[in-house]
């Protein structure tokens, strides 16, 4: 018999209360008080958990920290990013055993406290060079995040001490941020984003004027701009010059620092209400949008932008970095909170579906540090002397998100952000208590069931993202449809909601055929498909015709194999001989995330199909133009 999901939730919370015993007492005031994912996905996150969040030597990561010689490596961020994305699978699932590992590496960090405050490992005449701030903000960003969780003072000082000790060595009179680090100061002046929370919690004006300080610093002479040409429109991949040496200071195009600076300035914009600052970040969002983000979601190659969206068809080295992928889904979903436009949450589904989930090894023991849309996965490089790098320390952040995505609430209005076979405990204004659950299949099938089982009788309003793609949708509430179903928004239900009330989204699942640059792939909802070479049927680099109608692809569902997730076959007309090879076959397609999951490099995987020339239905151009 089926334990009810509230009674299993109490119990487990309640054994782990009594596990933690003598430890601070977790405070949840977030009105989303628990969420449970199962199916693929929610496997996804405890995989993800369980291999590599909980069997990290978190020792390995702290060992830099008891030494002060270094010049210019980032064994500093290491534990900072792991941290955060253990407390925020802690969370989730309030496993006892994980507590007591964040525990201890919250406590051995903060014992490498300098008396003047400094924890980093940078020897004192190299400090603010190369990774050194960077660091600095990711061991700011862990000791707040354990504060958070905790309640233990000692990490909200030590913090505290870390800026104030950065504040003795930046600022008017000083060194300028800018000038220190890599990539125009965008490393470095991200530490915005803990000042911000250091204020937050502090209430201290030292820390919203060094906040200011750094934004002002942006539009220097020598700063990255990010104001001035994001009101300028420039685009992100051409906002400075191509630089000599890639990865240095003059390359202004690093995507992940830039995301990174801009989410802090969010938290800015939260505190000062300047809507400069909201405008500049949605307007570079919507060049990333429009310039950079490719059919499965994340971008940038050698981790920068570089006009990425038009030129994915092309093999291209080293493209969507997990730390991109991560860090575009957290400034979508801070837009989405902030702004309520479902546009956000789409962004996010299409890069958690494929671009995230591909970055999961099958056996979820390795994060890719890359994923290219073409060829092969494999693992990435041991970083800074480490056996770790920094896709592996921050990809689980970007996991354990998901549930938070999942639902939101604002006032009295539930966002279902996220269709997934789940469950969530929510409490509205005044205490209202209410249930939420999904039975669904999809994205395998395209009808989602949501029972909704508030407490007592109460009104208030359920959203529901009706994604872009979906060109037909339907709703309904206990059978009835309900009118005002649009594409690429919310559809705001409001009424008065009794225990049994059933919510029926019907969405449209049609595969869509997206050509670009004589090459083809196929989308089926969020999900991109690729031809996989275990499936043997040919070639996946062959050249075809994806047989289509009307932009829509005729897909068969089949039996996934042992290695996929989901799997189809679409028909094509393969290679060059129309005189042998007219019919359309049959031809095997998974999704992206399963496609070349096992690394093994005897084994190819294709997104972009290049698609045979018919010169027939081609304008004629002379050869010699």
């Amino acid at each position: 018999m089926m334990i009810p999901f509230k009674v299993k939730t109490f119990s487990f919370l309640l054994a782990c209360a009594c596990s933690t015993a003598g430890m601070a007492q977790v405070v949840n005031d977030s009105p989303v008080r628990q969420v449970k994912i199962s199916g693929y996905v929610g496997t996804r996150i405890a995989d993800c958990i369980e291999r590599r969040v909980k069997a990290q030597d978190v020792d390995h990561l702290v060992e830099p920290f008891r030494h002060q010689n270094e010049k210019s490596r980032w064994q500093s961020e290491f534990w900072g990013k792991w941290i955060q994305g253990a407390i925020a699978s802690y969370r989730y699932n309030r496993d006892p055993e994980l507590y007591r590992i964040i525990k201890d590496a919250a406590e051995s960090l903060m014992a490498t406290q300098q008396p003047n405050g400094y924890i980093g490992n940078y020897a004192p005449e190299y400090q603010l060079q190369q990774w050194d701030v960077w660091g600095r903000k990711y061991t700011s960003l862990g000791l707040i995040a354990w504060y958070d969780l905790s309640g233990d003072k000692k990490a909200l000082e030590a913090a505290c001490k870390v800026v104030d000790h950065l504040m003795t060595q930046v600022g008017p009179g000083k060194v300028d941020i800018v000038s220190t680090g890599n990539y125009i100061g965008m490393p470095s002046s991200s530490v915005l984003e803990p000042v911000m929370y250091l204020y937050n919690r502090t209430k201290e004006e030292r820390y919203l004027d060094f906040a200011k300080y750094i934004v002002g610093q942006w539009e220097t002479p020598g700063g990255p701009q990010l104001i001035s040409k994001a009101i300028a429109e420039v685009p992100v991949a051409n906002r400075f010059p191509h630089p000599k040496t890639w990865f240095s200071r003059e390359n202004g195009q690093k995507a992940y620092e830039m995301m990174s600076c801009y989410e802090g300035l969010l938290e800015l914009y939260k505190v000062t209400g300047n809507p400069l600052y909201l405008s500049v970040v949605e307007k570079t969002v919507g060049h990333i949008v429009r310039e950079e983000i490719n059919v499965a979601g994340s971008g940038s190659a050698f981790e920068c932008w570089y006009g990425g969206k038009e030129r994915q068809t092309q093999p291209t080295y080293h493209t969507m970095e997990t730390c991109v992928t991560f860090t575009w889904m957290q400034l979508c979903n801070r837009l989405l909170q902030m702004t309520g436009n479902s546009l956000y949450a789409d962004y996010m589904e299409t890069a958690i579906y494929n671009a995230l989930m591909a970055s999961l090894k099958a056996d979820a023991s390795q994060i890719a540090k890359y994923s290219p849309l073409e060829g092969w996965r494999h693992e990435g490089e041991e970083q800074c002397g480490m056996h770790i790098n920094c896709c592996n320390a921050n990809g689980p952040r970007a996991f354990a998100m998901i549930p938070g995505f999942a639902y939101q609430v604002q006032d009295d209005c539930v966002r279902v952000n996220f269709y997934a076979p789940s469950e969530a405990e929510l409490v509205l204004p005044g205490k209202k208590s209410v249930w939420l659950r999904q039975t669904t299949e999809y994205p395998r099938t395209d009808q989602i069931e949501i029972e909704v089982d508030p407490t007592k009788e109460t009104t208030f309003t359920i959203a529901l993202r009706i994604p872009a793609w979906s060109k037909i949708a339907t709703v309904s509430v206990n059978g009835r449809p309900e009118a005002g179903v649009l594409q690429g928004a919310y559809l705001p239900v409001n009424r008065k909601w009794k225990k049994g009330d059933r919510i029926t989204v019907k969405l449209d699942l049609r595969a869509r055929l997206v050509e670009r640059n004589q090459a083809q792939a196929i989308v089926r909802g969020p999900l991109v498909l690729a031809r996989d070479s275990r499936f043997g049927d040919g070639s996946v680099d062959e050249a075809s015709v994806v047989v289509s109608k009307d932009g829509y692809v005729e897909l068969i569902p089949v039996e996934a194999p042992d290695f996929a997730w989901l799997a189809f076959t679409a028909p094509m007309v393969l290679g060059t001989d129309l005189e042998s090879h007219r019919t359309p076959r049959q031809i095997h397609f998974c999704d992206f995330a399963s496609a070349g999951n096992t690394w093994d490099k005897t084994q190819r995987y294709r997104v972009w199909l290049p698609k045979t020339l018919n010169v027939m239905h081609s304008p004629y151009k002379p050869y010699n133009q």
